[in-house]
Protein backbone atom coordinates (compact mmCIF):
# COMPACT_ATOMS: atom_id res chain seq x y z
CA UNK A 1 0.00 0.00 0.00
CA UNK A 2 1.40 3.16 -0.87
CA UNK A 3 1.94 6.23 2.12
CA UNK A 4 -1.33 8.55 2.22
CA UNK A 5 -2.08 11.20 4.26
CA UNK A 6 -5.63 9.88 6.49
CA UNK A 7 -7.96 12.75 8.42
CA UNK A 8 -11.15 13.03 9.70
CA UNK A 9 -14.21 15.43 9.32
CA UNK A 10 -16.99 16.07 11.67
CA UNK A 11 -19.00 18.62 9.17
CA UNK A 12 -19.71 18.38 5.33
CA UNK A 13 -18.58 21.76 4.89
CA UNK A 14 -15.05 20.46 6.65
CA UNK A 15 -14.86 17.27 4.77
CA UNK A 16 -15.22 19.42 1.45
CA UNK A 17 -12.61 22.01 2.80
CA UNK A 18 -10.12 19.38 3.45
CA UNK A 19 -10.26 18.18 0.22
CA UNK A 20 -9.66 21.71 -1.74
CA UNK A 21 -5.80 22.07 -1.30
CA UNK A 22 -5.49 18.77 -2.66
CA UNK A 23 -7.34 18.87 -5.91
CA UNK A 24 -5.37 22.42 -5.82
CA UNK A 25 -1.95 20.53 -6.07
CA UNK A 26 -2.90 18.22 -7.54
CA UNK A 27 -5.00 19.31 -10.34
CA UNK A 28 -6.87 16.63 -12.71
CA UNK A 29 -5.30 13.55 -10.82
CA UNK A 30 -7.68 13.54 -7.67
CA UNK A 31 -5.20 12.63 -5.11
CA UNK A 32 -8.23 12.67 -2.12
CA UNK A 33 -10.81 9.99 -0.98
CA UNK A 34 -13.66 10.05 0.96
CA UNK A 35 -13.54 7.20 3.71
CA UNK A 36 -17.18 5.47 5.11
CA UNK A 37 -17.45 2.37 5.44
CA UNK A 38 -13.86 1.33 3.61
CA UNK A 39 -15.16 -1.96 1.93
CA UNK A 40 -14.19 -1.21 -1.24
CA UNK A 41 -12.00 1.56 -0.84
CA UNK A 42 -9.65 -0.15 1.96
CA UNK A 43 -9.34 -3.06 -0.54
CA UNK A 44 -8.42 -1.55 -3.86
CA UNK A 45 -6.33 0.73 -1.52
CA UNK A 46 -4.57 -2.83 -0.28
CA UNK A 47 -4.15 -3.81 -3.99
CA UNK A 48 -1.94 -0.84 -4.73
CA UNK A 49 -5.42 0.03 -7.74
CA UNK A 50 -6.21 2.97 -5.62
CA UNK A 51 -3.40 5.66 -4.43
CA UNK A 52 -4.87 8.24 -2.98
CA UNK A 53 -2.72 11.28 -1.10
CA UNK A 54 -4.83 12.15 0.96
CA UNK A 55 -8.32 9.85 2.62
CA UNK A 56 -11.01 12.08 4.66
CA UNK A 57 -12.72 9.90 6.81
CA UNK A 58 -16.13 10.98 6.83
CA UNK A 59 -18.02 7.88 8.76
CA UNK A 60 -19.18 10.26 11.62
CA UNK A 61 -20.52 13.23 9.39
CA UNK A 62 -24.47 13.26 10.46
CA UNK A 63 -25.74 11.78 6.98
CA UNK A 64 -26.74 8.25 8.62
CA UNK A 65 -30.51 9.08 8.51
CA UNK A 66 -33.29 7.03 6.67
CA UNK A 67 -36.07 9.92 6.57
CA UNK A 68 -39.59 9.96 4.52
CA UNK A 69 -39.97 13.25 2.57
CA UNK A 70 -43.41 15.53 2.78
CA UNK A 71 -43.95 14.42 -0.91
CA UNK A 72 -44.41 10.85 0.04
CA UNK A 73 -40.67 9.61 -0.77
CA UNK A 74 -37.72 8.68 1.32
CA UNK A 75 -34.03 10.38 1.88
CA UNK A 76 -31.77 8.23 2.69
CA UNK A 77 -28.01 9.70 3.77
CA UNK A 78 -24.94 8.62 2.26
CA UNK A 79 -23.54 6.95 5.26
CA UNK A 80 -26.75 4.77 5.90
CA UNK A 81 -25.38 1.32 6.31
CA UNK A 82 -26.84 -1.29 3.71
CA UNK A 83 -28.15 -3.47 6.49
CA UNK A 84 -29.85 -1.01 8.49
CA UNK A 85 -31.29 0.44 5.10
CA UNK A 86 -32.34 -3.13 3.59
CA UNK A 87 -34.21 -3.64 6.78
CA UNK A 88 -35.74 0.28 7.24
CA UNK A 89 -39.45 -0.23 7.60
CA UNK A 90 -40.31 2.33 4.84
CA UNK A 91 -38.00 0.37 2.19
CA UNK A 92 -39.20 -3.10 3.05
CA UNK A 93 -42.70 -1.85 2.99
CA UNK A 94 -42.50 0.75 0.01
CA UNK A 95 -39.65 0.25 -2.05
CA UNK A 96 -39.04 -3.79 -1.86
CA UNK A 97 -37.23 -4.41 -4.68
CA UNK A 98 -34.20 -2.23 -2.99
CA UNK A 99 -34.29 -4.52 -0.07
CA UNK A 100 -33.90 -7.61 -1.85
CA UNK A 101 -30.85 -6.41 -3.89
CA UNK A 102 -28.98 -5.13 -0.46
CA UNK A 103 -30.31 -8.57 0.83
CA UNK A 104 -28.63 -10.22 -2.25
CA UNK A 105 -25.42 -8.30 -1.88
CA UNK A 106 -22.13 -9.38 -0.24
CA UNK A 107 -22.20 -10.75 3.22
CA UNK A 108 -24.44 -10.13 6.70
CA UNK A 109 -20.75 -8.69 7.97
CA UNK A 110 -19.90 -6.22 4.80
CA UNK A 111 -23.73 -5.09 4.86
CA UNK A 112 -22.98 -4.16 8.22
CA UNK A 113 -20.20 -1.67 7.06
CA UNK A 114 -21.13 -0.97 3.73
CA UNK A 115 -22.57 2.54 3.00
CA UNK A 116 -24.97 3.37 0.70
CA UNK A 117 -22.56 6.64 -1.00
CA UNK A 118 -19.79 4.03 -0.96
CA UNK A 119 -22.27 1.42 -2.90
CA UNK A 120 -23.01 3.64 -5.68
CA UNK A 121 -19.10 4.75 -6.27
CA UNK A 122 -18.22 0.45 -5.87
CA UNK A 123 -15.43 -0.39 -8.70
CA UNK A 124 -15.87 -2.99 -11.22
CA UNK A 125 -15.08 -6.30 -10.14
CA UNK A 126 -13.00 -7.11 -13.40
CA UNK A 127 -9.89 -9.34 -12.76
CA UNK A 128 -7.63 -7.34 -14.88
CA UNK A 129 -8.95 -4.05 -12.86
CA UNK A 130 -7.96 -5.88 -9.70
CA UNK A 131 -4.50 -6.62 -10.95
CA UNK A 132 -1.83 -4.28 -11.51
CA UNK A 133 0.52 -6.62 -13.38
CA UNK A 134 -1.81 -6.72 -16.22
CA UNK A 135 -3.07 -3.76 -18.53
CA UNK A 136 -6.58 -2.18 -18.19
CA UNK A 137 -7.57 0.76 -19.47
CA UNK A 138 -10.05 1.67 -16.54
CA UNK A 139 -7.12 1.56 -14.16
CA UNK A 140 -4.06 3.27 -16.42
CA UNK A 141 -5.76 5.04 -19.38
CA UNK A 142 -3.96 4.07 -22.79
CA UNK A 143 -2.84 0.86 -21.63
CA UNK A 144 -5.49 -1.89 -23.55
CA UNK A 145 -8.05 -4.22 -22.11
CA UNK A 146 -6.82 -7.53 -21.02
CA UNK A 147 -10.34 -8.50 -21.11
CA UNK A 148 -11.10 -8.41 -24.60
CA UNK A 149 -8.83 -11.12 -25.41
CA UNK A 150 -8.97 -12.56 -21.69
CA UNK A 151 -11.12 -13.68 -19.02
CA UNK A 152 -14.40 -12.17 -19.78
CA UNK A 153 -16.91 -14.63 -18.66
CA UNK A 154 -18.24 -12.20 -16.10
CA UNK A 155 -18.31 -9.15 -17.81
CA UNK A 156 -20.82 -6.59 -19.81
CA UNK A 157 -22.55 -7.18 -23.36
CA UNK A 158 -24.00 -4.01 -23.06
CA UNK A 159 -22.53 -0.24 -23.03
CA UNK A 160 -19.45 -2.03 -23.78
CA UNK A 161 -16.46 -0.43 -26.20
CA UNK A 162 -12.94 -0.98 -27.63
CA UNK A 163 -11.90 0.10 -24.45
CA UNK A 164 -13.43 -1.27 -21.63
CA UNK A 165 -15.91 -4.21 -20.93
CA UNK A 166 -15.87 -4.59 -17.71
CA UNK A 167 -19.50 -5.28 -15.83
CA UNK A 168 -21.20 -3.04 -13.37
CA UNK A 169 -20.94 -4.51 -9.72
CA UNK A 170 -23.63 -3.30 -7.75
CA UNK A 171 -26.86 -4.74 -6.94
CA UNK A 172 -28.11 -1.54 -4.91
CA UNK A 173 -27.44 0.75 -8.12
CA UNK A 174 -29.87 -1.88 -10.05
CA UNK A 175 -32.95 -1.19 -7.84
CA UNK A 176 -32.41 2.43 -7.90
CA UNK A 177 -32.05 2.71 -11.59
CA UNK A 178 -35.32 1.20 -11.64
CA UNK A 179 -36.62 3.31 -9.00
CA UNK A 180 -35.61 6.75 -10.50
CA UNK A 181 -33.32 7.48 -7.20
CA UNK A 182 -32.05 11.45 -7.25
CA UNK A 183 -28.60 11.67 -5.76
CA UNK A 184 -27.71 14.71 -3.97
CA UNK A 185 -24.34 15.93 -4.04
CA UNK A 186 -22.18 18.68 -2.75
CA UNK A 187 -18.81 20.47 -4.20
CA UNK A 188 -16.81 23.59 -5.29
CA UNK A 189 -19.76 24.11 -7.30
CA UNK A 190 -22.42 23.90 -4.77
CA UNK A 191 -25.13 21.64 -4.95
CA UNK A 192 -26.36 18.82 -7.26
CA UNK A 193 -29.07 16.80 -8.00
CA UNK A 194 -28.14 14.05 -10.29
CA UNK A 195 -30.79 11.91 -11.67
CA UNK A 196 -29.44 8.07 -11.82
CA UNK A 197 -30.21 7.40 -15.61
CA UNK A 198 -27.44 10.66 -15.50
CA UNK A 199 -24.97 9.32 -13.01
CA UNK A 200 -23.03 6.76 -14.39
CA UNK A 201 -21.18 6.50 -17.86
CA UNK A 202 -20.54 4.69 -20.48
CA UNK A 203 -16.81 3.84 -20.77
CA UNK A 204 -16.53 4.83 -24.62
CA UNK A 205 -12.94 5.77 -24.80
CA UNK A 206 -12.61 7.04 -21.31
CA UNK A 207 -13.54 4.21 -18.65
CA UNK A 208 -11.30 5.07 -16.29
CA UNK A 209 -14.37 8.07 -14.97
CA UNK A 210 -17.65 6.05 -14.35
CA UNK A 211 -19.49 8.71 -12.87
CA UNK A 212 -20.08 12.49 -12.97
CA UNK A 213 -19.08 13.15 -9.85
CA UNK A 214 -16.40 16.12 -10.02
CA UNK A 215 -12.98 15.49 -7.71
CA UNK A 216 -13.60 16.58 -4.76
CA UNK A 217 -17.54 16.00 -5.05
CA UNK A 218 -19.16 14.35 -2.28
CA UNK A 219 -22.19 12.58 -2.57
CA UNK A 220 -24.76 13.85 0.76
CA UNK A 221 -27.66 11.86 0.38
CA UNK A 222 -30.09 9.96 -2.02
CA UNK A 223 -34.11 10.44 -2.09
CA UNK A 224 -36.55 8.08 -3.78
CA UNK A 225 -39.65 9.19 -5.41
CA UNK A 226 -43.18 8.21 -4.05
CA UNK A 227 -44.94 5.83 -6.14
CA UNK A 228 -48.43 5.53 -7.37
CA UNK A 229 -50.62 3.44 -6.02
CA UNK A 230 -50.73 -0.42 -7.42
CA UNK A 231 -47.19 -0.63 -7.60
CA UNK A 232 -45.37 -3.61 -6.88
CA UNK A 233 -41.52 -4.49 -7.21
CA UNK A 234 -38.83 -7.04 -7.19
CA UNK A 235 -35.16 -8.08 -7.30
CA UNK A 236 -34.13 -11.07 -8.80
CA UNK A 237 -30.59 -12.04 -8.87
CA UNK A 238 -28.82 -15.14 -10.74
CA UNK A 239 -25.25 -15.97 -9.47
CA UNK A 240 -22.60 -19.12 -8.93
CA UNK A 241 -23.62 -19.59 -5.40
CA UNK A 242 -26.24 -18.59 -3.67
CA UNK A 243 -24.67 -16.30 -1.28
CA UNK A 244 -21.40 -13.86 -1.43
CA UNK A 245 -21.35 -13.49 -4.97
CA UNK A 246 -21.98 -10.61 -7.58
CA UNK A 247 -24.33 -11.19 -10.31
CA UNK A 248 -24.20 -13.20 -13.41
CA UNK A 249 -27.37 -11.35 -14.31
CA UNK A 250 -29.95 -9.44 -12.22
CA UNK A 251 -33.44 -8.01 -12.91
CA UNK A 252 -35.19 -5.04 -10.59
CA UNK A 253 -38.93 -4.49 -11.84
CA UNK A 254 -41.32 -1.82 -10.80
CA UNK A 255 -44.56 -2.16 -12.23
CA UNK A 256 -47.79 -0.05 -11.51
CA UNK A 257 -50.70 -1.95 -12.20
CA UNK A 258 -54.71 -1.23 -12.79
CA UNK A 259 -57.27 -4.14 -13.67
CA UNK A 260 -54.78 -6.33 -14.95
CA UNK A 261 -52.88 -3.81 -17.20
CA UNK A 262 -49.23 -2.52 -16.67
CA UNK A 263 -49.27 1.28 -16.70
CA UNK A 264 -46.07 2.05 -15.49
CA UNK A 265 -42.76 0.62 -15.97
CA UNK A 266 -39.27 0.67 -15.09
CA UNK A 267 -36.65 -2.10 -15.27
CA UNK A 268 -33.34 -2.19 -14.64
CA UNK A 269 -31.05 -5.22 -15.40
CA UNK A 270 -27.87 -6.03 -14.35
CA UNK A 271 -24.51 -8.38 -14.31
CA UNK A 272 -25.01 -7.32 -17.62
CA UNK A 273 -24.05 -3.91 -18.67
CA UNK A 274 -21.01 -0.89 -18.32
CA UNK A 275 -23.89 0.51 -15.95
CA UNK A 276 -26.89 -0.67 -14.32
CA UNK A 277 -28.91 -1.26 -17.84
CA UNK A 278 -32.40 0.14 -18.85
CA UNK A 279 -34.43 0.47 -21.64
CA UNK A 280 -36.99 2.80 -22.62
CA UNK A 281 -38.31 0.32 -25.16
CA UNK A 282 -38.87 -2.29 -23.50
CA UNK A 283 -40.71 -0.41 -20.61
CA UNK A 284 -42.58 1.04 -23.42
CA UNK A 285 -43.74 -2.47 -24.92
CA UNK A 286 -44.54 -3.58 -21.22
CA UNK A 287 -47.63 -0.90 -21.45
CA UNK A 288 -48.86 -1.52 -24.71
CA UNK A 289 -50.48 -4.01 -24.66
CA UNK A 290 -51.92 -6.78 -21.98
CA UNK A 291 -49.51 -8.15 -19.45
CA UNK A 292 -48.06 -11.30 -20.36
CA UNK A 293 -45.46 -13.76 -21.61
CA UNK A 294 -46.09 -11.73 -25.10
CA UNK A 295 -44.88 -8.25 -23.57
CA UNK A 296 -42.59 -9.63 -21.31
CA UNK A 297 -40.65 -11.55 -24.02
CA UNK A 298 -40.83 -8.73 -26.45
CA UNK A 299 -39.70 -6.61 -23.79
CA UNK A 300 -36.87 -8.84 -22.89
CA UNK A 301 -35.83 -8.91 -26.80
CA UNK A 302 -35.92 -4.83 -27.16
CA UNK A 303 -33.62 -4.65 -24.12
CA UNK A 304 -31.20 -7.39 -25.67
CA UNK A 305 -31.37 -5.92 -28.97
CA UNK A 306 -27.67 -4.38 -28.52
CA UNK A 307 -26.10 -7.13 -26.92
CA UNK A 308 -22.60 -7.68 -28.11
CA UNK A 309 -21.03 -10.86 -26.35
CA UNK A 310 -17.05 -11.72 -25.60
CA UNK A 311 -15.89 -15.26 -26.42
CA UNK A 312 -16.69 -16.61 -23.02
CA UNK A 313 -20.18 -14.56 -21.85
CA UNK A 314 -22.54 -15.10 -24.71
CA UNK A 315 -24.52 -17.40 -22.50
CA UNK A 316 -25.80 -14.04 -20.91
CA UNK A 317 -28.00 -13.01 -23.54
CA UNK A 318 -30.40 -16.46 -22.66
CA UNK A 319 -29.87 -15.97 -19.25
CA UNK A 320 -30.84 -12.28 -19.27
CA UNK A 321 -33.81 -12.75 -21.20
CA UNK A 322 -35.45 -15.80 -18.36
CA UNK A 323 -33.92 -13.39 -15.58
CA UNK A 324 -36.15 -10.46 -16.59
CA UNK A 325 -38.99 -12.89 -17.86
CA UNK A 326 -39.12 -14.48 -14.78
CA UNK A 327 -38.69 -11.58 -12.83
CA UNK A 328 -41.65 -10.29 -14.44
CA UNK A 329 -44.05 -13.02 -14.03
CA UNK A 330 -43.03 -12.65 -10.23
CA UNK A 331 -43.97 -8.93 -9.98
CA UNK A 332 -47.66 -9.13 -11.79
CA UNK A 333 -48.62 -11.84 -9.21
CA UNK A 334 -47.19 -10.07 -6.43
CA UNK A 335 -50.47 -9.06 -3.82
Amino acid sequence: MEMFRLTRADAVEQALRMAAPALDRRGAAPPVRFLAGGTTLVDLMKLDVERPGLVVDISRLPLDRIETTAQGGVRIGATVRNADLAHARPIRERYPVLSEALLSGASAQLRNMATTGGNLLQRTRCVYFRDVAMPCNKREPGSGCSAIDGYNRNLAILGTSAACIASHPSDMNVALTALGATIHTRGAAGERRIAIDDFFLLPGDTPQRETVLEPGELITHVTLPPLPLGTRSHYLKLRDRASYEFALVSAAVVLTMKSGRITQARIAMGGIGTRPWRSPEAERLLTAGPAGDAAFEAAAAALLEHARPQSQNAFKIELARRCLVHALRTTIQLA
